[in-house]
């Protein structure tokens, strides 16, 4: 948290102004183009509505990366932040919530700034805003937690690039964040399905153009919720195992 007060107007910049390129680029730019010659697999909306919200949602998962990766791997270290805290009476679980609670501080904080850019654009009004916050919270924890999990237990940091660019960036071009998955092939659209940006796209995107029932919302989001609680439980394990060793 020391460290971040230093760095807190740099993130929320970034935080800002990669929302205002993407939608300006792709929203507004390319969304004229894709609004001309209208896709029956798209909605019947604007492209920077449907866009928007899948930016929203993917740049959640890339905080929940970010955060969860190198970071916890770099506390394992000997003399990083997880060893020191171990020599106190804080417990693994207990180092664990602290991290998990401050990247759920930086993904909400992430969050509103998009969200107020969304607003800024016309994409959605305040009160549809101030549900999508919690949701965007909620896509980020089921990334975090799982990655907490694993990245504790990394021997080798090339093992972190590989989760870049094997998982995070198929799961952002291909979960629905730029294209309705409706045009993809059948088996790779039913893949697709089972992935947790796909539940967290349909839920944010879903409410923020209205189109989302309460049983979608509720089944969308019991799936992130349920992954992020395995996540818990295995990072608790996890963490447990690596500093008691």
């Amino acid at each position: 948290m020391r460290r971040y007060r230093r760095t807190w107007r740099g993130s929320v910049v970034i935080s800002v102004v990669n929302p205002l390129l993407f939608l300006a680029a792709l929203g507004i730019g390319l969304g004229r183009l894709v609004d001309a010659h209208q896709s029956i697999h798209l909605p019947d909306v604007a492209y920077v509505d449907f866009l928007a919200p899948g930016l929203l949602t993917a740049s959640a998962m890339q905080n929940a990366f970010v955060e969860a990766t190198y970071p916890v791997h770099e506390a394992t270290r000997t003399r990083g932040a997880y060893p020191s805290a171990a020599a106190t009476p804080l417990r693994p679980g207990d180092i664990l919530a602290g991290h998990l609670m401050f990247m759920a501080f930086r993904i909400t904080i992430s969050a509103l700034a998009f969200v107020l850019v969304l607003i800024v654009f016309g994409v959605v009004d305040a009160a549809t805003g101030a549900l999508l916050v919690p949701s965007v919270l909620l896509v980020g924890m089921a990334f975090a937690a799982p990655l907490c999990a694993w990245a504790v237990g990394v021997e080798r940091p090339s093992r972190l690039n590989g989760a870049y660019r094997f998982v995070a960036m198929p799961l952002y071009l291909f979960s629905g964040t730029f294209f309705a998955i409706g045009q993809l092939p059948g088996w790779l659209e039913s893949l697709i399905t089972l992935t947790p940006l796909y539940h967290g796209t349909e839920l944010v995107r879903g409410i923020a153009l209205g189109s989302i029932g309460p049983g979608k919302a509720t089944a969308h989001a019991g799936y992130l919720v349920a992954l992020a609680l395995t996540g818990v439980v295995l990072a608790r394990r996890g963490y447990s195992r690596r500093l008691h060793h």
